[in-house]
C-alpha cells in the first residue's frame, strides 16, 4: 500500500517524471496523492525551497496544467497515500514539509512513538498541520540540523534512528538537491540511470527508465544526489551497493483491449498456469526435497494467498501423503514455538512485501534459524531476498487489487510441488495443462453469457453463501473474497458439513448458495448439503463437471481430478468481476478501502 516515487538528475521535468511514476503505482491502492518539487528557477523568491501540491482522490490522467508545481526542476518526490493516521484530507496527504519548506518527506509504515516525538517538537516551536505520524519526520530532521556540526545526511540518519516501528522514509532537501531514503520494513528500490537516480516503492515504477536497481535492505540509508552512496544504520558506516539488473519486463502493465486490469488478468490465467506446468518442475523438485528433509513444514500467507496455502494442505495430504501446517501470517507468531532449526517455513505472497508475512518469516529465519522457501511473484522483493530458496511464479505484474492470475499461479505451484513430491511430476504437468485449456474455453463469449446471466440474478443479493468440501473448500473461500472485495456483497464460505452446525439458520427463500461440486470423493456429500439448503428455499448455483437436479443454475467445468480447482477459481474470479459491473462499481480494479501490497500491521 502507498506508492513512493522520487527523481533527482539531469532532466528538468522532475514533476512530470514523478507524476508518471505514481501512475504506475496506482495498483497499490490509495485515497490521496501529492508531489513536492524543488524551486530552482532563476529569480524566484522561493529559490532553494520546495513547493508541494496535494489532492484527495485519484490521480488524473495527466498532471494538471493549472498545477502550482514548478515546471522546470531536477528534483521531486511524490506519494500515493492509503490513510492510517488521520482521515482522508489534503492536510494529511504526503509529502509533508518542515517549517521552512527546505525538507519534504514521504513515508510508508507506522511510527509507533510519533506522539511523544510530536509533543517534544511542539515544545521546541514546530508547527504541525496534519494528524499524521509522518509529519514528525521533517520537523525532527529540521531540529537535528540546528546542530551546526550536522549536515543533512547525518540529521536524517539521527532522526530515522529515533523512529520506532517498521518504516520507510524518502526525504528531499532543496538546498543541496539531494534525496535520502532509509528503511526498516517497507520496500524501496533505487534506479540508477545515466546522470540520474530514481527511487520507488516498487521496481515496476522505474523499469521504464533503467534496468539497474538497488533493492534497499532493512537498516540501510541511501543518499541520491550527484552520486549514490549507501550507508548502514544506525552508525552510518558506508557499504558497497549490490546492483541488480532487471531481466523481467512489464509489457502487461497496460490494459490494451480490455476495459479493466481485473478482466485482463483473468484472461492471463491460462498462460500463467501453462508456464508453471512447462517450466516449474526444477523449482518443484527443490521444494519437494526440502519438505522431505524438513522437521515440520509451515505454510504462512495472507488474503488470497492464505487460501492457496489451505489448498496446499489438502494437496500435500491427498497427493503426497504429507502433513504440512498452515497459519495466517499475522497469527504465526502465536504458534512459532513449534518452529525449530530444521523446520521449513514456506511463505506465499504475490507482492513479497506484506508485513504480516515478512515479519514472522524474518523472525523464523533469524531467531529460529529455520529454512525459508518462498512462493512469490515479485523478483527482488523483500520476501524473495529473505529466502533461501524461491519458487518465482512469473505471472507478471498484477495491477488489479483483487488477486486473480497470481492466485491461480500459487495453486498451480503448490499443485506441481505436491505431485513432484509424490513422484508424479509429469502427471501433474498434464493436469495443469488441461486446466489451462478448460479456463481458456471458459473465457469465450458463450460461457461469459452464462456468467453474466447468473450475476444479473445475484446483483441485488445482500448475502451469498458458498460451500465446498475438501480441496473445493479452498475455491469457496476464494470466491467469497472476490465477491466481497469486488462487488461489495457479504459472502461467507463453509465446508459443506458445517451447514448443520449453525449457518443453515440464515437460509431463507431465495438466499443464493453457490455449491462447488467436483467429481471426486466429496460429490455425493456436497450434493446432499445442497439439498439441505434448497429444502429451506435457497437458490442453488452448481459449479462442477456434472449437472444435478438440485441446481437451479449450473456453471460447468471439465473433470480434471484435483486440478479441477483451477477452473473452479477462474469461475469465482469471473463472478467477482461481472458482478461488480452488474452492481455499477465504477472501478473494479481498485476496490474501496483496499490496497494491493499491505505494508502496515
Amino acid at each position: 500500500m502507498c506508492g513512493i516515487f522520487g527523481y533527482v538528475g539531469k532532466r528538468t521535468d522532475a514533476a512530470e517524471i514523478v507524476f508518471g511514476g505514481l501512475k504506475t503505482l496506482e495498483y497499490r491502492g490509495y485515497d490521496s496523492w501529492g508531489i513536492a518539487v524543488k524551486n530552482q528557477e532563476a529569480g524566484s523568491k522561493n529559490l532553494g525551497t520546495l513547493t508541494a501540491e496535494k489532492e484527495i482522490g485519484k490521480l488524473p490522467d495527466k498532471l494538471p496544467q493549472s498545477s502550482s508545481l514548478p515546471a522546470h526542476s531536477t528534483l521531486a518526490i511524490g506519494h500515493t497515500r492509503w490513510a492510517t493516521h488521520g482521515g482522508v484530507t489534503v492536510e494529511n496527504a504526503h509529502p509533508h514539509l518542515d517549517c521552512h519548506k527546505h525538507i519534504a518527506v514521504v513515508h510508508n509504515g507506522i511510527i509507533e512513538n510519533f506522539l511523544e516525538l510530536k509533543e517534544e517538537l511542539i515544545k521546541q516551536g514546530h508547527k504541525f498541520h496534519s494528524e499524521t505520524d509522518t509529519e514528525v519526520v521533517p520537523h525532527l530532521i529540521e531540529e537535528e540540523m540546528k546542530d551546526s556540526k550536522k549536515g543533512f545526511a547525518t540529521a536524517v540518519r539521527d532522526a530515522f534512528n529515533k523512529l520506532k516501528g517498521m518504516n520507510a522514509i524518502v526525504v528531499a532537501y532543496a538546498p543541496s538537491r539531494e534525496i535520502i531514503a532509509a528503511k526498516n520494513g517497507s520496500p524501496l528500490a533505487v534506479g540508477i540511470g545515466e546522470n540520474e537516480l530514481f527511487i520507488a516503492s516498487d521496481a515496476a515504477g522505474i523499469s521504464k527508465y533503467t534496468k539497474h536497481v538497488l533493492f534497499l535492505a532493512d537498516n540501510h540509508m541511501v543518499i541520491l544526489g550527484d552520486h549514490l552512496k549507501l550507508l548502514k544504520l544506525p552508525d552510518g558506516k558506508e557499504v558497497s551497493p549490490e546492483i541488480t539488473k532487471l531481466t523481467w519486463h512489464f509489457e502487461n502493465a497496460e490494459k490494451g483491449k480490455y476495459p479493466h486490469f481485473f478482466i485482463k488478468e483473468i484472461h492471463e490465467e491460462p498462460r500463467v498456469i501453462k508456464n508453471i506446468a512447462l517450466n516449474g518442475v526444477p523449482n518443484a523438485k527443490k521444494f519437494a526435497n526440502l519438505i522431505e528433509e524438513a522437521f515440520g513444514t509451515f505454510l504462512i500467507a495472507c488474503g488470497s494467498a492464505a487460501y492457496a496455502a489451505i489448498g496446499a494442505t489438502y494437496l500435500f495430504s491427498k497427493i503426497a501423503k504429507k502433513h504440512v501446517n498452515f497459519s495466517v501470517g499475522s497469527e504465526f507468531k502465536y504458534i512459532e514455538d513449534f518452529v525449530k532449526t530444521k523446520t521449513l517455513v514456506i511463505p506465499i505472497s504475490q507482492s513479497g512485501e506484506s508485513i504480516d508475512v515478512i515479519e514472522p518469516t524474518t523472525k523464523a529465519k533469524l531467531e529460529k534459524k529455520a529454512k525459508i522457501a518462498s512462493i512469490v511473484n515479485v523478483l527482488g522483493s523483500t520476501l524473495y531476498r529473505l529466502s533461501d530458496v524461491n519458487f518465482l511464479l512469473e505471472s507478471g505484474q498484477e495491477k488489479a487489487v483483487p488477486a486473480t492470475k497470481s492466485f491461480s499461479a500459487m495453486i498451480a505451484a503448490v499443485f506441481l510441488i505436491a505431485y513432484t513430491l509424490a513422484g508424479r511430476a509429469k502427471e501433474g504437468q498434464q493436469l495443469l495443462l488441461q486446466a489451462a485449456d478448460n479456463i481458456q474455453d471458459m473465457l469465450k463469449d458463450a460461457y461469459i453469457k452464462n456468467i453474466t446471466r447468473v450475476t444479473q440474478r445475484l446483483k441485488t443479493s445482500e448475502h451469498i453463501y458458498i460451500i465446498g468440501r475438501g480441496l473445493s473448500y479452498t475455491a469457496a473461500l476464494e470466491a467469497t473474497l472476490k465477491l466481497k472485495e469486488a462487488a461489495y456483497i457479504h459472502a461467507e464460505a463453509f465446508p459443506g458439513g458445517e451447514l448443520k452446525h449453525g449457518f443453515i439458520a440464515l437460509i431463507e427463500k431465495g438466499t443464493p448458495c453457490i455449491v462447488f461440486a467436483p467429481n471426486d470423493e466429496t460429490y455425493e456429500e456436497i450434493v446432499s448439503n445442497a439439498q439441505e439448503v434448497k429444502a429451506r428455499g435457497a437458490y442453488i448455483i452448481g459449479i462442477g463437471p456434472k449437472n444435478n437436479e438440485v441446481f437451479d443454475d449450473f456453471l460447468p467445468t471439465e473433470d480434471i481430478g484435483e486440478a479441477t480447482i483451477l477452473p473452479q477459481v477462474a469461475i469465482a474470479h469471473l463472478l467477482g468481476y461481472y458482478l461488480s459491473l452488474a452492481r455499477g462499481i465504477k472501478d473494479p480494479d481498485k476496490p474501496r478501502n483496499l490496497a494491493k501490497s499491505v505494508t502496515v500491521k
